[in-house]
């Protein structure tokens, strides 16, 4: 079992950063890989950003790459979120996850489904 609680989330201008944090529990986090979902109201849970349980494979989704950077330090058990440049578009619940991936193919991040670990989410409001 992984327990992941998040951390980071409020309100920015657009324009504006924000730093989310995962903090992870339980079963070992250095064999898992992280994920970081969004959802927002009245839309589908959706995978933002993703890294490999070494840090040396990382996943984004096109709508935020180059503004998020997603990291992950295992020996303190944590994962962050990096958000730079925030649009009112990004507003939405964010989600840690966390899963055990035994290979990386090109969709490896997908779908939701497959994450077996969710923290409670927290909330980023981008405000125009």
């Amino acid at each position: 079992q992984v327990q992941l609680v998040e951390s980071g989330g409020g309100l920015v201008q657009a324009g504006g950063s924000l730093r989310l944090s995962c903090a992870a529990s339980g079963r070992a986090f250095n064999i898992y890989a992280m994920g970081w979902f969004r959802q927002a109201p009245g839309k589908e849970r959706e995978i933002v950003a993703a890294i490999s349980e070494s840090g040396g494979i990382t996943y984004y989704t096109d709508s935020v790459k180059g503004r998020f950077t997603i990291s992950k330090d295992t020996a303190k058990n944590t994962g962050n979120l990096q958000m730079n440049s925030l649009k009112p578009e990004d507003t939405a619940v964010y989600y840690c996850a966390a899963r055990f991936v035994r290979t990386y193919g090109s969709n490896w991040a997908e779908p939701k489904e497959s994450w077996d670990y969710w923290g409670q989410g927290t909330q980023v409001t981008v405000s125009s």
